[in-house]
């Protein structure tokens, strides 16, 4: 049976797979409803997991923290789609102090607005408080965020897995300490009011977030990664 692949983020991968003999759908600033995604770069792998639906991705040169293909094999990796191994990769719901919800794929923070300021941040899950520093900002990342801005401040690099890395960022402590937490339940809340604190969900604005405020995370329909023959590791 012939699938339609659904593409975002590139026309030009698009044609690829068409001259390949692929019936392609191209997402015009929507993620198409195809059972089966190509998805390039990070920004297009946001859009997906923004979305709802259930497809199977194929993320094409979409960084380390998901097995990627190249774009010069994109076409043989959506051909052996059906023996694809299926890696499961928790979109993160992000709920503030108004009861707003939006969501996240590689990662969530917290962090001070203005240059030189730093601010106080607690720590807490479901079943205990974590711990509380001071800190220009504090990164929550998914272990397909783990490799970027998480690990630039400090954070480990995650497989795979229903955990995230809460990582203070430029603290004042000079041994600060790091966490990998469940994903299902993270409080962050901004504990000191000195300084304005901006929400940033994969590095897009969402909002300011007051002293005594904070957020909630928890877990949203993961998105399925389809792993092929040229995936690239996650590692390497």
């Amino acid at each position: 049976m012939e699938h339609t692949v659904g593409v975002v983020g590139d026309a030009a991968v698009a044609d690829r797979l068409q001259e390949a003999g692929v019936a392609v759908e191209i997402g015009d600033g929507t993620v198409p409803a195809t059972d089966r995604v190509v998805a390039v770069g990070e920004a297009a792998m946001t859009a997906v997991a923004r979305a709802e639906a259930d497809p199977l991705v194929v993320p094409v040169d979409a960084g380390r923290g998901v097995r990627s293909v190249p774009r010069t094999a994109v076409a043989d990796a959506v051909a052996t789609l059906g023996d694809a191994r299926v890696e499961s990769h928790p979109v993160l719901a992000v709920e503030a102090a108004d009861g707003t919800v939006d969501r996240a794929f590689w990662d969530v923070t917290l962090v001070t607005a203005d240059a030189a300021r730093i601010s106080e941040f607690a720590i807490d899950s479901a079943a205990d408080h974590i711990g509380q520093f001071r800190a220009d900002g504090v990164v929550v990342a998914t272990a397909a965020g783990s490799p970027g801005y998480a690990h630039r401040v400090g954070g480990p690099i995650l497989a795979p897995s229903a955990q995230a890395v809460v990582a203070p960022i430029a603290p004042f402590a000079t041994d600060p300490d790091h966490w990998v937490l469940p994903v299902d339940d993270i409080g962050v809340t901004v504990a000191r009011d000195e300084a304005t604190v901006e929400l940033l969900l994969d590095d897009r604005p969402s909002r300011t977030v007051a002293c005594d405020e904070g957020v909630a995370i928890s877990t949203a329909p993961p998105v399925r990664v389809a792993v092929v023959a040229q995936s690239r590791s996650r590692f390497g």
